[in-house]
């Protein structure tokens, strides 16, 4: 269907791709992984011709048609849900508009006039039956049920949906284009962990291949039938969900890695032979052959695995008392809206837990509680009285920098005493090398102010890590070595994140923020996932022993009844 052959790509700046190939067939579902920098999204641009390569080709058929889901859905908060879905049909979109004018106009128009706008309107009426008008208003009225929308929903503002619910419109838009290979570009960012199963569940349905840039590992793994890997500019296929691909790259680095030991052993001791009898009167005719056959050698290469990755750990902080937070009787609202209403939580000392629950629910706002940033309405929210030392990672970075900074300056400070080297060396295990450690901080990427504020956060002490989305903008190297860092932190977190292989990672205790209240889990998260399921499937049978109830409840009303009557009838 699609092929990429020994695609190349150089800027100005450096070489980013340099052999890649690899193919989407029917059925596909690829996910294109690689550290933040690797060249994902590049060859997603080549793919659409937004990019040309260097070298190489894109093989393709001619009418193949390519559909993108990009990071920033593209929807106006000032149209309607139904006006937002036309948009994708431009002529027709814009011929409908004309044509809801017109009567406009016929209303106060002289009789010249209104012969014209009735020519024109048959005129427009034609031109929207030859683009199939009415066979795209019927597709539109289809979508809206398949993206999860209600009956009435196409009659409001996009500006009344939330940021998951908008995806499911630009996701609705792009299948509407009716494309034969779709592309998803980080679709699962911001979204919560409803709204990413919901994405799951519909994806799979599809029979349209699809090529998915995610540092989801968990939505990679549900949905992927083989990973690309991109490093160091070559890509390489591996068969299965991301899993599968991790198992198959760690087994391919052993083998190449004993294939190497093994053949520099043997040309170590070829190479001895060689110097030994060079000069050697009766074996240096010997000693010549083998060096000639040594330079014939097809060389085995160590395996690539020193790319250089995000390395720390959490600074050591005092020990605190046993109780870290203490939450009682937590009451808050937002308008009409109750957040919190009589909730409580005991956090001590060692807990690592995840807060989980829909957009909206008050995970981030919970944490301000803690911080004390923001207050309750009514209630306690009280940090433990012996030693504790919170230290707070913002989920909005921008918020939390100075953008006037530069990168060293931002460190230095926070540690002025601290020798040029030393920042120097801090800032390099937070890839910030080079030039990039004078960067303005308004000038970095989203990843670059996550690994920013990750790096100052190093500088001071805590006991309490309190972390509102530290993954966002974070590769899959840079997540792993976060999990680590926190798998050996001997204090105290508290964490807010929607990336469930994350918090499946580094979470000992869920709490699930449902109905204003804060629901305790005493495990990790397959325990709360499989408590989950429990409490559905005990739902599910009270539902039926319910129902069961009332069915027998008439019943034996309709029976009273019919005896009754019986009575009444032999009594006449």
């Amino acid at each position: 269907m699609l092929r990429l052959e020994n695609i190349s790509k150089i800027y100005p700046t450096g070489e980013v791709l340099k052999d890649v190939n690899w193919e989407v067939k029917t059925g596909d579902r690829i996910g294109l992984v690689g550290v933040n920098g690797a060249g994902k999204s590049t060859q997603l641009k080549i793919i659409q011709g937004e990019v040309e390569p260097t070298t190489g080709k894109i093989i393709r058929p001619n009418e193949l048609h390519i559909s993108a889901l990009n990071q920033e859905f593209e929807v106006d908060p000032r149209r309607t849900v139904r006006e937002e879905f036309w948009t994708v049909f431009k002529k027709a979109n814009k011929i409908q508009h004309e044509l809801n004018e017109i009567p406009e106009q016929m209303e106060s128009a002289d009789p010249d006039q209104l012969e014209k706008l009735i020519h024109k309107l048959d005129k427009k009426q034609r031109q929207f039956e030859a683009l199939d008008g009415y066979g795209l208003e019927a597709r539109i009225e289809k979508i809206l049920p398949e993206m999860g929308f209600e009956i009435d929903a196409g009659d409001r503002l996009v500006s009344s949906y939330s940021g998951g619910w908008q995806m499911r419109m630009g996701l609705g838009k792009v299948l509407l284009q009716s494309p034969d290979i779709l592309l998803l570009d980080e679709p699962t960012n911001h979204l919560d962990l409803e709204t990413i199963e919901w994405l799951e569940t519909y994806l799979k349905g599809l029979t349209i291949p699809m090529v998915i840039v995610s540092h989801d590992r968990e939505f990679l793994d549900r949905l992927c039938t083989s990973i690309v890997e991109t490093e160091r500019g070559v890509s390489t296929t591996y068969l299965g969900n991301y899993s599968t691909y991790l198992t198959q790259k760690a087994e391919g680095q052993a083998a190449q890695l004993s294939t190497f030991e093994r053949q520099q052993k043997e040309l170590a001791k070829q190479q001895t032979f060689v110097d030994k009898f060079r000069a050697s009167a009766t074996r240096s005719t010997q000693a010549k052959s083998r060096e000639k056959q040594l330079a014939k050698v097809e060389r085995v290469e160590a395996p690539v695995n020193d790319l250089r990755g995000l390395q720390f750990q959490f600074q050591p902080a005092p020990r605190s008392g046993r109780e870290v937070v203490t939450i009682a009787d937590l009451t808050l609202t937002y308008g009409d809206k109750i957040l919190f209403l009589g909730a409580g939580l005991e956090i001590e000392r060692g807990d690592r837990i995840a807060f989980v629950g829909p957009n909206g629910a008050g995970k981030s706002t919970l944490l301000r509680l803690i911080t004390g940033s923001e207050a309750p309405d009514d209630g306690t929210v009280r940090m433990g009285d012996h030693n504790v030392l919170p230290g707070y990672f913002e989920q909005n970075q921008a918020e939390a920098l100075d953008l006037s900074k530069t990168v060293i300056g931002t460190i230095h400070d926070e540690v002025p005493d601290w020798k040029n080297e030393e920042v120097r060396t801090l800032l390099g295990r937070f890839l910030f090398s080079g030039d990039s450690a004078f960067k303005k901080v308004e000038s970095l990427s989203g990843g670059e102010k996550a690994r920013l504020a990750l790096a100052k956060m190093l500088l001071r002490p805590a006991n309490l890590l309190i972390l509102d989305e530290p993954t966002n903008h974070l590769d899959i190297p840079a997540k792993e070595m976060l999990e680590t860092a926190l798998k050996n932190y001997d204090g105290t977190a508290l964490i807010v994140s929607h990336d469930r292989y994350f918090v499946s990672q580094v979470a000992n205790k869920i709490v699930e923020i449902r109905e204003g209240e804060l629901r305790l889990y005493r495990g990790d998260y397959r325990y709360y996932l499989d408590k989950i399921e429990e409490e559905k499937e005990r739902a599910r049978l009270e539902k039926i022993e319910a129902e069961k109830a009332v069915k027998t409840a008439t019943r034996r009303a309709k029976d009273r009844e019919k005896q009754a009557e019986k009575r009444k009838a032999k009594a006449t």
